[in-house]
């Protein structure tokens, strides 16, 4: 008989985990450029990215963006540790960056669909992943 509370996960699963982590921190830091670029900085980045810093968004939006990017990095951080609640995180970021892309999908008619749709994706399967390995065990 084999004891489920030890279950160790495959060597794939560390490999989806870390490069959730690495997708997750390129997330944080362009949460942080967003959040911290001062008008001398974006100044001297080329014009078709000036815009997009230029671009003001709501209150909302930046709140949504910030939940989003940091519950998937602590989810990734999570699924790591081999802990359960990666799965609530992942849901919360999978609700809040939806919301998010939906409405820079939207309000902003000139940017690529192609981002938004891959993060909206990246996060379900993050849930999904995340969901999997709760029931394989792999995370308690």
């Amino acid at each position: 008989m084999t004891d489920l509370s030890n279950t160790k996960p495959p060597v794939w699963y560390w490999i989806v985990a870390v490069i959730a982590l690495l997708w997750n921190a390129l997330g944080v830091m362009a949460y942080l450029a967003q959040a911290f670029m001062t008008n001398e900085m974006i100044a001297d980045l080329p014009k078709e990215q000036q815009a997009e810093y230029l671009y003001e968004h709501p209150a909302w939006y930046t709140a949504l963006f910030a939940i989003a990017v940091f519950a998937g990095a602590l989810g990734c951080l999570a699924l790591l540790i081999r802990k359960k609640w990666a799965y609530i995180l992942f849901i919360v970021s999978f609700i809040t960056a939806t919301i998010q892309q939906v409405y820079i999908m939207i309000e902003i008619e000139e940017a690529s669909k192609v981002m938004p749709i891959m993060i909206i994706v990246v996060c379900a399967l993050l849930v999904w992943f995340s969901k999997s390995s709760i029931s394989k065990t792999w995370i308690k």
